[in-house]
């Protein structure tokens, strides 16, 4: 068995089985800057390293992710947020969320989910295989609370994972489903009792994928990604250059302000 210390993860590879572990910093495992700039590094290496052929994905302590840390990001924000933000500001923010999507993986992943698992947890679930979750495992495509288009895969993967109609209420709404509804709108392939029992299952998963032959697990895979690989690409290069542009408003400085004073925001539409 070997183990790699990262930041925002820990990576630990057995058997041909890598498990990908979120780990914070802080409370819920949210997603700051060590977080999204490791994550395209430790996939890029798993995807090169020919003795893993599965990933699991899950998260330390109770709750799988809270998704994006807007208190440890406001730096990466606070350029393109900035009154009279001209093209310089806005193309690096661009860049920077281009940089954010940035996470592909040849090889099978399955996501084991307990607890919540809110926004950036979703982006990241959605570009699982297999989703599992436990019993009270809790689910919000939450970035339209807090001034944001999702652009960081939900809008992109999951109309082909639970429809566009359920994605539509999920993004509109922001609202929070359970692990229950989670299964039966298709967002998770099954429930499991508890975290122990779903972290269980997803390792037989992912054992019993990489018993199978890896040059033909690796082409199911790619032949499954093809016919939705282009159309995955055109969301995300176009929901990157939508929020460069439309992002800055005094919804997200509104959203971001209550965040820090820790109080519900009051948005204007403006």
């Amino acid at each position: 068995m070997s183990e790699t210390a990262w930041k925002a993860f820990e990576v630990v590879t057995a058997e041909h089985v890598a498990e990908v572990t979120l780990i914070g910093p802080g409370k819920g495992n949210t997603m700051g800057p060590d977080f999204w700039r490791e994550l395209p590094e430790i996939f890029a290496q798993l995807d090169a390293d020919d003795s893993v052929r599965a990933v699991v994905v899950t998260g330390a302590g109770k709750n799988f992710s809270f998704g994006l840390d807007l208190i440890a990001m406001a730096d990466e924000f606070s350029p393109v947020l900035a009154e009279g933000a001209k093209a310089r500001q806005r193309t690096g923010f661009h860049a920077t969320i281009r940089r954010m999507q940035a996470a592909d993986c040849r090889k099978p992943v399955v996501a084991a989910i307990s607890g919540w698992c809110i926004g950036g947890g979703v982006d990241l679930i959605s570009a699982a295989d297999i989703r599992y979750a436990s019993t009270d495992g809790k689910f919000s495509v939450r970035e339209v609370k807090v001034g944001m288009v999702a652009d960081v895969g939900s809008l992109a993967r999951l109309p082909a994972i639970i429809g566009d109609g359920h994605l539509r209420e999920l993004a509109l709404t922001g609202k929070d489903i359970d692990a229950e509804r989670a299964a039966k709108i298709g967002l998770v392939n099954d429930v499991f009792a508890d975290q122990e029992a779903v972290l269980a299952a997803a390792r037989a998963t992912a054992a019993e994928i990489a018993a199978n032959p890896p040059l033909v697990v690796h082409g199911v895979k790619s032949v499954l990604e093809h016919t939705r690989s282009a159309s995955v690409e055109d969301s995300l290069r176009y929901v990157a250059a939508w929020n460069a542009a439309f992002m800055p408003s005094e919804d997200l400085t509104e959203a971001i302000t209550a965040v820090f004073e820790k109080r519900a925001p009051k948005f204007s539409g403006a």
